[in-house]
């Protein structure tokens, strides 16, 4: 059986797709079929793009009459009102807002005066959700899909190549995974986790046959202002970024949920993010600011083979 590998860029970010199928024309047309989607959804989600549905409901901030969605973005925002709920309002995506005060690439921190009149319009609670409608009572308010549409796109490509018939592959974009099937030989898809103090090093890595992986970090997007490690994970009740984890990487049986996961750890903190991963019972990893891992699922430092440890490295992403 052939393996084909696609690399491409969508999202903002590196993808490839590894593929095996009986020829490589029937690849190339599910890598083509895929790439149409992700394009889709790309048009459909980003807040880069004046045409984009984000960007639609957005403009309609302030207005009574809100917006009427349709059922993916219903179920999309369903889900978002859940990781609400069950993050107790850490995960939130009209936090997005936040980005205007922060510019990791100047190098200098907000103003608190600049932060405190972003969060006047942060907040799900202050959302009328009620499906189909949408209102957001608040001009200037925002939606940001950024933090969990890649993962939601990388379980939709992995369903569409099963629907082409494909049943042994990997998806990758820009780091969040999800399996199409585990190798023809029944192998898992070894992974490594990139170690952020050794660039080009796994500091763990673990086998997939079977859903999604996902990493959120503070050391990709991020300053260092005197001494002090700025990350790009905001804490959307004080406007400010997370402290305690380093990076988490959490295995689900969807990549959506693998993301969602990682994320809520990294704004929960060291102790109450490991707590919490530790009651979902899904496989992790995760690095801690004094260097110390905590594992379930995972093979960590000493414990990888030494081909292990020069696995490609897994990004974390902005989430």
């Amino acid at each position: 059986m052939l393996l084909a590998r696609s690399r491409f860029r969508a999202m903002g970010s590196p993808c490839e797709f590894h593929l095996y199928g009986e020829s490589r024309a029937a690849l190339d047309a599910v890598a083509t079929a895929c790439r149409a989607e992700i394009e889709r959804l790309e048009e459909k989600y980003s807040r880069y793009r004046g045409t984009s549905l984000a960007t639609a409901i957005n403009l309609s901030a302030g207005s009574e009459a809100g917006f009427e969605v349709e059922d993916e973005t219903a179920s999309l925002l369903d889900y978002a009102h859940t990781a609400w709920v069950e993050s107790e309002g850490l995960f939130d995506i009209t936090s997005g807002i936040l980005r205007r005060a922060w510019d990791f690439r100047s190098g200098r921190l907000p103003t608190q005066t600049a932060v405190a009149a972003l969060l006047d319009r942060v907040g799900w609670q202050r959302v009328r959700w009620e499906r189909p409608r949408l209102v957001l009572p608040l001009a200037g308010m925002e939606l940001d899909f950024g933090g969990f549409v890649k993962e939601y796109a990388a379980d939709r490509l992995a369903e569409l190549c099963i629907a082409h018939g494909v049943a042994a592959g990997l998806i990758d974009l820009g780091g969040d995974l999800r399996t199409v099937g585990p190798h023809p030989d029944g192998q898992p898809w070894r992974v490594g986790i990139r170690d952020p103090r050794r660039p080009g090093s796994a500091m763990a890595s673990t086998g997939l046959r079977h859903g999604g992986l996902a990493t959120s970090g503070d050391y990709e997007r991020c300053m260092v202002v005197d001494g002090v490690r700025y990350g790009h994970v905001l804490d959307p009740r004080s406007g400010w970024p997370v402290t305690g984890l380093v990076s988490v990487s959490v295995a689900a049986s969807q990549c959506l949920v693998a993301g969602t996961a990682s994320t809520i750890a990294m704004l929960r903190g060291e102790e109450a993010g490991l707590a919490f991963l530790d009651e979902l019972g899904l496989p992790y990893v995760a690095l801690c600011r004094g260097g110390a891992h905590h594992a379930v699922g995972f093979a960590v430092a000493d414990a990888l083979h030494e081909s292990d440890a020069q696995l490609p490295s897994v990004d974390a992403h902005a989430a």
